[in-house]
This record gives C-alpha cells, structure tokens and sequence, in this order.
C-alpha cells in the first residue's frame, strides 16, 4: 500500500509577520481550518491522512501568532484571528471553507464565524469557553485550581503571568513529556483514558513542544486575549454551528458552551455524558464529516491553490 503523503507546510506572510501552516489530507477535499488550543499549535492532534481522505477533507491548520513557526502579534484579540484565516485562505486559493477549534481555539473560530460570513460555511467549538463578560455566568465555577490562578493572574498582574507561563514553556522545551504530565495530575477520569493511548500522548507532546520551542509568548497572549473583550459580537453569527462539550470537563466547564449556546441564534448544543476536555480530539472525525456535509458548501475551487 503506497504510503499517504505527510502534512504540505507553507509559510504565510501578512503583513510584516509570518504563519506556519499545515495543509493535510484530501487535496480537493472540503477546505477546514482547525484552530489548536491553549498552549497548542499546527501539530496539534488530528484525525490519520487515511481518515481524512476518507472524509474529503482538506485540513488547513496554523500556529497563532507567538505560537511555533508564528510571528508574535502584540496585544492581539480574539478578533485578529479572522484576518490571518482570510491571508491564508487567500495564500491557498480557497473561497469559502469551514472552521472548527478546541478549547483556547473555539473563540478564535466564533470570531472567523462572525467576521467572515461571506466565507465561512460552517462552523464547529469544541470544549470552548465563554468571554470573560458573560452575563449570567460564574465564569471559574468548576475549573481546575491552576486555571483560575493563570487567569485570574491575567487580569491582577500580567508580568507574574508571563513569568510563570515562560518557566513551563522552557520545562517543556526542556522535557517534552512535562507539560502533558503537569495536566494528567489535573484531569478527571474521562481524560485520562483518553491519554492513556501511546498516539494520542505523542501527538499532544509533539504539539505542545512546537508551540513552545521559542519561548510563552503565545501562550502569554492567547490568556490575555481570552478574558479580554474579544472584539465580536455573538449574536452575528449565521453559519451553522455546532457546540460540543464534555459534562465532565475541568479545564473549562461545559456551562461556559451552554452559555454560547443561548446567546447565537441556531446553535446546536451537545454535552456528551462520561467525557471531559479530551474527548475533543476523539470526537473529531464525528465533527469533520458534519461539516463536510454541509448542503450549503461552495463547490471546492480546482486550482490546487497559489
């Protein structure tokens, strides 16, 4: 059997930055854009080539600013991810393409879903949380010790954040397995089976090493961007949406897609019982052939891109 070809890599300049971007899977497929989560980056768990050829996708996936391969983006905003989505798509000669995006990744794609309406055709957030603003909720009702210390920390004093983010990037640097450790004495029960397999733990090792080669400054920036105001309005989004969440998840709670869930007109909500957070990357593949089956998708332009 002849072996199936491994990620395409491109840079991508925009403006005086540059985006690492993988391209995996079916070259004519259905063009999505999977946003990683926090800290994460392009190498970030996905679905086998065969699994993706198999779905007709074409998976389009990226390193935010200050993140691996990406130029830093000071003082960025949830918003300013729709624009580096666009310069790629451009890059690549895609039209119209969907988004989905884990945890720290799923504002980032509600923010692509609101401000590339004429692009966007459909639109999936797994484990996502809230804005910090969110009316109505306990945002840190639920979450893990060390997540209400990073973000709270964000909001009191922002350079013992960074020094604090910059001492785990370089153990992980250091130890590649560190991170992924630190997270397993945090997890409930439904995310350890999920990292228990040998692939799943390589692929999350790999990607947060690759996030994190050259320093926290993604990092730094994702949490800042995340409990400030995200620069979209909620209620302007029209694609179709699904929402998806772990009841059990610890790292953030399923009340924050509940949330999301009653504020755009349309979306459709699922918490899976007996998941958490890492259950996300199992329930991809699920997510991958909804969106490809969207009765409203363009038809896939043939120029193979630029």
């Amino acid at each position: 059997m002849s072996r199936l070809p491994s990620p395409r890599q491109h840079i991508v300049r925009t403006g005086r930055r540059s985006l690492a971007v993988d391209v995996a899977g079916a070259e004519r497929g259905w063009p999505v854009f999977l946003m990683h989560g926090t800290p994460g980056s392009r190498s970030g768990p996905r679905p086998r080539s065969s699994v993706l050829y198999r779905l007709g996708v074409r998976l389009i996936s990226y390193d935010r600013p200050g993140y691996g391969g990406s130029s830093r983006l000071p003082g960025r905003r949830v918003s300013d991810a729709a624009a580096d989505v666009a310069a790629i798509a451009d890059h690549l000669g895609i039209d119209e393409f969907s988004v989905v995006g884990r945890s720290g990744g799923g504002p980032h794609t509600l923010a692509c879903a609101a401000l590339l309406p004429e692009r966007v055709r459909g639109t999936a957030v797994l484990v996502g949380v809230a804005p910090a603003g969110a009316v109505g909720l306990n945002w840190y009702d639920g979450m893990t010790e060390a997540n209400i210390r990073d973000y709270g920390t964000a909001e009191s004093d922002v350079r013992v954040l960074a020094e604090q983010l910059r001492l785990r990037a370089e153990r992980t640097v250091d130890d590649p397995g560190f991170l992924l450790a630190l997270l397993v004495t945090q997890m409930t029960e439904a995310d350890r089976r999920v990292v228990a397999g040998v692939p799943i733990r390589r692929q999350l090792t790999d990607a947060y090493a690759e996030g994190l080669r050259r320093g926290a400054d993604g990092w730094i920036d994702d949490v800042l961007a995340l409990r400030a105001d995200w620069g979209i309005t909620l209620t302007q989004i029209r694609t179709p949406l699904r929402l998806w969440h772990g009841a059990d998840d610890n790292f953030a709670p399923a009340s924050h897609t509940r949330w999301l869930a009653g504020q755009i007109p349309g979306a459709q909500l699922h918490v899976q019982r007996r998941c958490a957070h890492f259950g996300a990357v199992e329930v991809l593949p699920e997510i991958l052939a909804w969106l490809t089956r969207r009765p409203d998708r363009a038809p896939v332009r043939s120029d193979g891109g630029r």
